[in-house]
């Protein structure tokens, strides 16, 4: 598809993924696609046909990620922001995905009119990692909203990960080490219980800096520790994140 058939608005920018030769369309100014997702599908189990939903999509890149790399059935993306839900609709018509993505533009804390209660098989998120009032806000309210906790904090993304589950279906997160205690905690409280964890460290050596959690909803008691994912190796990235790039 060339850009004549596909234009771009005079704020946005059309970047490449380096995933599958998929392509991404972003706010020039606005909060900017990361490693994270990339790390949060590696992670996911997901099985053919499964129906698949993430929470807070942005520029819908989890969906095209999943789309391309796994035979998940239908994918939906949910997002509260008017302008990154029409990027990410917009970017899975570019891709040639949009038959397996749909894009809702919807607050999480209010699902009800448009999904099922218990009605898929799994659920992602790469949730904002800053509770408001902690950090510096970010300038311009996509990227704020990206990265603190306005329009819903860790619990509200947990909840409606557990109202979308079917019983034994699987919630998978990326979040801030910091944070890991408050992660289980509300993940057990709202019957997501807690059956993997994986450590990501920027190097070898360092502390990690982010949690990759699988729940299981109504699931036994049972933690797997993975093997700790190290980003970096040397000046670039690490063979098993260059590996999560491959096609």
């Amino acid at each position: 598809m060339i850009m004549d058939e596909f234009p771009l608005a005079p704020d946005e920018t059309l970047d490449d993924l380096r995933c599958g030769g998929l392509r991404i369309i972003q706010r020039r100014d606005g909060y900017r696609f990361s490693l994270d997702p990339v790390l949060l599908c590696a992670f996911a189990r997901i099985g053919a046909g499964e129906s698949v939903v993430d929470l807070g999509t942005g520029s819908g890149v989890i969906p095209l990620l999943l789309a391309r790399r796994t035979a998940a059935g239908s994918i939906v993306g949910v997002e509260i922001q008017e302008q990154a839900a029409d990027r990410a609709r917009r970017g899975a018509v570019l891709n040639g995905l949009a038959e397996r993505i749909t894009i809702l533009h919807r607050d999480l804390r209010d699902l009800r009119s448009a999904l099922a209660p218990e009605s898929r098989d799994v659920v992602l998120s790469n949730p904002p990692f800053r509770p408001t009032g902690t950090g510096k806000i970010a300038p311009g309210d996509e990227r704020a909203v990206a990265r603190h906790e306005l329009a819903g904090g860790l619990e509200d993304f947990l909840a409606a990960g557990q109202y979308l589950l079917k019983q034994g279906g699987h919630f998978y997160l990326i979040h801030l080490a910091e944070r890991l205690a408050e992660i289980l905690s509300a993940m057990q409280r709202l019957r997501l219980e807690p059956k993997r964890l994986r450590c990501v460290h920027s190097r070898l050596g360092e502390g990690a800096r982010l949690v990759l959690v699988e729940g299981r909803k109504a699931g036994r008691p049972g933690l797997t520790m993975a093997a700790p994912l190290y980003i970096y190796e040397g000046e670039g990235y690490s063979a098993e994140v260059l590996a999560m790039y491959g096609d």
